[in-house]
């Protein structure tokens, strides 16, 4: 099977798309074509052949190729000249193509025309409609009026594309039941334990939506014990600003490939998920969530539903409020002041994760259902 797969907005490195949906197919011997914006870091989509480990096909077994093709990237309000590229880049790589996978609600706007594209899936990555209010870069009196119109495109794109979802929460935007491809983590079979300097890290983008300016206020009220605060990911300008007024209070990493970034997180103290209490967040789980306890480090998160439903059924980390640096310091001294406490909370977290969290019996569905989609076609 040939796969096209296309993004005009995430970092070509992304760990769903490529680490995990792109590793997935490639081990299972299909061929990927890769549209994506991989001018913003040659290095950070490493070989495929590497994989992350888990999850690799057998030796002997056939392993699909991987080739890139590069588009501009969409940011902020600059978006026409990379919607343009997509477009066109689409319609030059999907004659042959067994299927084409886009992960982006702006890519529904330029797909190549039905009777000249395979059959076409759309990875729902979030609440598109929800997360418009939290885009610093979109006029709020056109908030409305955006989250209207993607509303719109979610029920043509039900009605013409397949669609895969990232939660089962999301079904209740559409009419239909519709696969769902959660957002899982490779688990090692066993995890690291406290290493290291003390510190607690962050994965993932950095906004002030996603708590730039409570880690940045945390990390100054830990300095005085000791306690770094790392922070893994692409920033916004708003995070961006953040960060730089805090100087040595923090310590920025930028963007990390996730096979690595989780290699960071490893002996850590904790993992933080200090999100805001936005509508997009409410319905989702924190991938990072799952990624911390997959590598044994206890988790401090808002009480976002799904986080707290993983660290509770983990028994694995503290739920602090809101908006609250104070209180995300407390839990954080509990662990450092209590070896035993960190131990036993990152045996239980990976534990749970090992059981619960691991990509790849995901993987092997996720690969079926395209597979699946593609034979109906032919």
């Amino acid at each position: 099977m040939h796969v096209v797969v296309c993004t005009v907005v995430h970092h070509p490195a992304d760990a769903r798309i490529f680490y995990r949906e792109i590793q997935a197919l490639l081990d299972a011997g299909h061929d990927v074509t890769y549209i994506a914006p991989h001018q913003e870091s040659a290095a950070a989509v490493r070989d495929e052949s590497q994989g992350q480990g888990e999850g690799q096909a057998d030796s002997e077994r056939r392993r699909g190729t991987l080739r890139r093709v590069t588009i501009p990237r969409a940011s902020g309000r600059h978006r026409a000249g990379a919607l343009r590229a997509a477009r066109t880049a689409m319609a030059a790589q999907v004659a042959g193509a067994d299927l084409l996978l886009v992960h982006d609600p702006e890519l529904l706007l330029v797909l190549p025309p039905r009777g000249k594209r395979p059959p076409t899936v759309w990875d729902v990555h979030e609440d598109t409609a929800a997360a418009l209010t939290t885009k610093a870069w979109l006029p709020e009196w056109l908030r409305p009026v955006a989250a209207g119109g993607v509303k719109r495109a979610e029920r043509l794109a039900e009605r013409n594309l397949h669609l895969i979802l990232a939660e089962r929460g999301y079904n209740a935007r559409f009419a239909g039941e519709h696969p769902v491809v959660p957002n899982t983590t490779y688990v090692p079979e066993t995890a690291a334990p406290p290493s290291g300097r003390r510190r607690v890290v962050y994965v993932g983008w950095l906004s002030p939506d996603r708590g730039s300016a409570e880690m940045v206020e945390l990390g100054r009220l830990l300095r005085p014990h000791g306690i770094a605060v790392e922070l893994i990911g692409q920033a916004d300008a708003a995070a961006r600003a953040h960060i730089e007024a805090a100087g040595d209070a923090v310590r920025w990493h930028g963007f990390v490939p996730n096979a690595d970034a989780l290699r960071l997180v490893e002996g850590a103290l904790a993992g933080l998920s200090l999100l805001r209490d936005e509508e997009n967040f409410r319905h989702s789980m924190p991938t990072k969530v799952a990624e911390y306890m997959g590598r044994g480090v206890p988790v401090v998160t808002t009480p976002l539903p799904l986080a707290v439903e993983l660290v509770e059924a983990g028994e694995c980390g503290f739920v602090v409020p809101f908006n609250d640096p104070a209180a995300a310091r407390e839990a954080i001294l509990k662990l450092d002041t209590d070896p035993d406490l960190r131990v036993k909370m990152g045996l239980r977290a990976h534990e749970y994760a090992l059981a619960n969290l691991a990509w790849p019996p995901h993987a092997a569905a996720f690969v079926a259902q395209l597979e699946t989609w593609a034979a109906a076609r032919a």
